[in-house]
């Protein structure tokens, strides 16, 4: 069954996967033949990309603070109401301890995490280079890329039996194309069979098992004007699946 894309689209959710490879590749690094230059330097990478969401994330809560407080300080309104003063602790030595701080109505500062050392941009590209270069070692294993964070999910695929090319022709210079395509299932789809009556009595006979999408019908156009119809269906292996298209038609020649 097909995969989705192993790299997150998502920016917390590459960072998350960049962790999970970090704290799990010294586990595979020598079957794997990794150096410790490439390992160290992709956990640089994890740690620093991560410090930077979580400084964007703190820029951004203070953007959205500071926003609402220069609002009401143009324009008047209720301040927000400070936050509650933080419960009292208690101590070593048995007594309740009095809270040191109480925040304001106005915003303040944001908070940065602990810096750490910065890293080249690129983190995304030297991650997809070195994953390549891990599954291209012949000790890799589908349970290896799991650990690591590195092996897309399944996908659910499409019902096989309902499937249908949608297309249309059009005559380009003297040729006739018949525009396929996948309908967004490529992953499960290995070729389209197309058929075409040229209106000569013989009914549909095989045009083309394509694999690309777009194909260019160079049969030369007749002298006296007819209707060349197209239909097609998608195929898996050496099978037919889903339906024929609705023909599509078109007049050439004359």
């Amino acid at each position: 069954m097909a995969k989705t894309k192993y790299i997150a689209r998502n920016d917390n959710a590459f960072a998350a996967q960049t962790q999970t490879f970090k704290f799990n590749i010294g586990n595979y690094a020598a079957i794997l033949a990794l150096t410790l230059d490439q390992i160290t330097g992709q956990a640089a990478d994890a740690d620093y990309f991560s410090y930077v969401l979580q400084c964007q994330l703190a820029m951004q809560n203070g953007a959205q603070q500071w926003t609402s407080w220069k609002d009401i300080v143009r324009d008047g309104g209720a301040p927000p109401l400070p936050a509650a003063p933080p419960a009292p602790t208690i101590t070593t030595a048995g007594k309740a301890a009095v809270p040191t701080a109480v925040a304001t109505a106005a915003p303040v500062p944001p908070t940065f995490p602990d810096p750490v050392p910065a890293v080249a941009p690129g983190v995304e590209p030297r991650f997809r280079l070195l994953v390549k270069q891990i599954k291209a070692n012949a000790n890799y294993n589908e349970a290896m890329g799991e650990a690591l964070g590195i092996e897309g999910p399944q996908e659910t695929g499409p019902d096989l039996s309902t499937v249908q090319p949608v297309f249309d022709v059009e005559i380009i210079g003297n040729r006739v194309e018949v525009g396929w395509g996948w309908g967004g299932n490529a992953a499960f789809l290995d070729m389209c069979e197309i058929q075409v009556d040229r209106g000569d009595g013989k009914g549909y006979v095989p045009l083309a098992f394509d694999t690309t999408p777009g194909y260019v019908d160079t049969q030369p156009f007749p002298a006296a004007p007819a209707k060349w119809t197209y239909k097609a269906i998608y195929r898996v292996g050496d099978a037919q699946v889903g339906q024929w298209s609705k023909p599509a038609s078109i007049t050439v020649g004359g």
